[in-house]
């Protein structure tokens, strides 16, 4: 057998780590790449928008210089997508939407072409694009969990949920808290009739686990539905037990297919009594509690929480909803646009 041949067989002592290292490095040197490459063509694209915007308002160019100019780059560039009319006209309202070079430089360049189109086409202003960008970076949101978001407005029910934390928990986790909390919740992908009972839902968010912890947000790892709780001899069911990460504190959601009534509260905030009792760390900050309700009144919510001595949050769910007219978007699909993009 050749040397060659037992080479390949039998790596020497320490290849297998090397290798591993060479990989990491080779898998860094690409992201860092295209990271690169990424910021180069969003700069470029601000650029050349800028200057149609100038010529166009300084010089009176004509709508038609934008059809020329994108024939023209075509043919100079045959081998790079990018310069259709549609996108040059892309490149102007990015231009136009965010004159400050040094944010396009310092933040925007840290965002793929594609979550640019998505913040101008389903966006109405800066205020709200910021909120959406600083997310997305954030937490790395695909273009498609973007546009999810968007169009479920996050901003809207971000940390809207009615809840005693400012006067339970210290500022700083209260605030993130509140933060973590939305309301309405959305779980029109369980695919649900309107009278399902609490254990139909409870049973189909576990199914889409998945899309359930997508809804509730960053920080959230699911633990366990009926988590068995032995208290004095007796035993108690959680119906769904999460942890948070950035609270370091679990977090007992309870769900109620009526509308929220005062006495919901008393046996969450055992619960709550229960876990800080059993399960927490002496580590993990005070146990939360959520009540997942069909409905509410703002006003009793609140005054039912006044008095009651564990962190809680009361929130809607909502099983089914259309999106309201005002928001959906008579403009192309994100696909439609990509295909015509890349002519």
């Amino acid at each position: 057998m050749s040397e060659t041949a037992i080479g390949l067989a039998e790596p020497p002592e320490g290849y297998s780590d090397w290798l591993t290292d060479l990989k990491g490095r080779i898998h860094n040197a690409q992201q860092r790449a295209s990271i690169a490459v990424n910021r180069e063509l969003v700069l470029l694209y601000w650029q050349i928008g800028r200057d149609i915007l100038t010529r166009q308002n300084d010089q009176g160019w004509g709508s038609k210089v934008i059809e020329r100019l994108a024939q023209d780059l075509r043919a100079a560039f045959p081998d790079i997508k990018g310069f259709s009319p549609r996108n040059l006209k892309y490149m102007r309202a990015f231009a136009e939407a965010w004159p400050d070079a040094e944010f396009v430089q310092g933040v925007l360049a840290q965002l793929p072409w594609y979550h640019q189109i998505a913040l101008l086409d389903k966006l109405p202003g800066p205020e709200t694009r910021r909120w959406y960008i600083t997310q997305t970076i954030k937490y790395s949101w695909s273009r498609n969990t973007l546009v999810m978001h968007i169009e479920n407005r996050l901003l809207e029910r971000s940390g809207k949920a009615v809840s005693n934390f400012e006067s339970h928990l210290p500022k700083a986790q209260s605030d993130l808290a509140r933060e973590s909390l939305k309301d309405p919740y959305r779980f029109d992908f369980l695919s649900l009739g309107l009278n399902a009972q609490e254990r139909d839902i409870e049973n189909a968010l576990i199914k889409h686990v998945t899309d359930f912890l997508l809804e509730l947000g960053a920080g959230f790892a699911f633990v366990g539905r009926q988590v068995l709780l032995k208290v004095g001899g007796d035993e108690f069911f959680v119906d769904l037990l999460f942890y948070h990460l950035k609270l370091r504190c679990y977090v007992v959601i309870e769900l109620k297919a009526g509308k929220f009534k005062p006495e919901h509260l008393g046996k969450l905030s055992f619960y709550l009594a229960a876990v800080d009792a059993e399960l927490k760390h002496p580590q993990d900050g005070p146990t939360i509690g959520l009540l997942l309700c069909k409905g509410k009144n703002e006003v009793v919510a609140e005054y039912a929480l006044r008095d009651n001595n564990r962190p809680i949050g009361v929130a809607e769910y909502q099983l089914v909803e259309s999106l309201p007219a005002e928001l959906q978007s008579s403009l192309p699909s994100i696909e439609q646009i990509e295909r015509e993009l890349a002519g």
